[in-house]
């Protein structure tokens, strides 16, 4: 294996590690900001389930974006390059301003982009494209429904138990909604590097016959996402946990267990989604259970347009790092 694919496999983990660091903000904000766990804590309980989440998932997202997005035929350590380097520089232009964007649709962007200029538009698998895009809508909007209908489940089971009470219960029930939501987090998002890191391998003649993960590939992506989770990305945990909604410990449970439903099944059937959007939907769904003002729908309003950036801004950088390049 040459020094360049060696260059470019380390680039992706970094990728993975940002991700993790980007998106500990989703695993993380509503189990710090209800008190459950302090922050150095809470960000080992979280790495931990997005470590061993690879023992619970099969590998269906990391085959949709190493052979879903773009034809594998095209993809070559120069779209690898692109690809990467858009995703990381968007994620870190997101995570300076404070947004809780999708690092899984930066990547997807910068596949899209890097392709785009090097065969044009016949490159891209349009069935995983859009099977991908449509969930940028379905995933916050069933984060959002599951999270009002569990919320009102939720406080109609215990409405006539004493607030203290609630509250001491759900401190642990938390605990287990974080667990479940952190492994819903590391069986999606460590996956899409997976899938970059053996398109890489397949395309350079070093992985050979049928198009597959090798575990080695697996064990390091899942290691690099949690790292990159106990770093933690503070700018957005603050933006997650309080700006969007106040929440207590039971509207921390419930959010987190309507995305990690939400993530659950996407993962089952290896559509590449966002746990971002997934929890930043829950949050809104069971902060507007109470009353739609409880949601700041200006701070909601910002995420939602990074959201629809995503995928076009990090096509653009990496269209540009493929170009450039090719004049080095």
């Amino acid at each position: 294996m040459d020094f360049y694919i060696i260059f470019l496999i380390l680039l992706a983990l970094v990728f993975d590690f940002i991700n993790g660091f980007h998106d500990s903000a989703n695993s993380i904000a509503t189990i710090v900001s209800t008190r459950v766990l302090p922050p150095q804590y809470a960000v080992l309980w979280a790495a931990f389930f997005n470590f061993i989440a690879f023992l619970f998932f099969g590998l269906h997202v990391a085959g949709t974006i190493g052979k879903g997005i773009v034809d594998i035929s095209v993809i070559d350590s120069r779209i690898i390059l692109a690809t990467l380097s858009g995703a990381i520089i968007w994620d870190l232009i997101t995570w300076y301003f404070g947004l809780p964007t999708s690092s899984s649709h930066a990547l997807m962007g910068g596949l899209i982009g890097a392709a785009l200029v090097k065969t044009g538009s016949g490159a891209l698998v349009w069935s995983g494209i859009i099977k991908t895009v449509v969930f940028i809508f379905v995933s916050p909007l069933l984060g959002l429904v599951l999270g009002l209908i569990i919320g009102v489940i939720v406080y109609n089971i215990f409405r006539k138990s004493a607030p203290g009470q609630v509250d001491h219960m759900f401190r642990k029930g938390q605990l287990l909604s974080a667990a479940l939501y952190s492994l819903g987090h590391g069986g999606n998002d460590a996956q899409k590097t997976m899938g970059i890191i053996a398109g890489l391998l397949f395309s350079s003649g070093f992985l050979t016959g049928a198009f597959h993960i090798p575990l080695w590939v697996v064990l390091s992506c899942h290691g690099a996402i949690a790292l990159g989770t106990m770093c933690g990305g503070w700018r957005i945990v603050k933006t997650m946990g309080q700006k969007i909604s106040k929440l207590k410990p039971v509207d921390g449970f419930c959010a987190e267990t309507s995305a990690a439903t939400t993530l659950f099944i996407a993962s089952f059937f290896g559509i590449p989604v966002s746990t971002t959007h997934t929890i930043t939907g829950a949050i809104m769904g069971v902060g507007s259970m109470h009353r739609l003002t409880a949601v700041r729908w200006g701070i909601a309003r910002q995420i939602v347009w990074a959201w629809f950036l995503t995928i076009p801004a990090a096509a653009v950088i990496s269209a540009a790092v493929y170009f450039m390049s090719g004049l080095i």
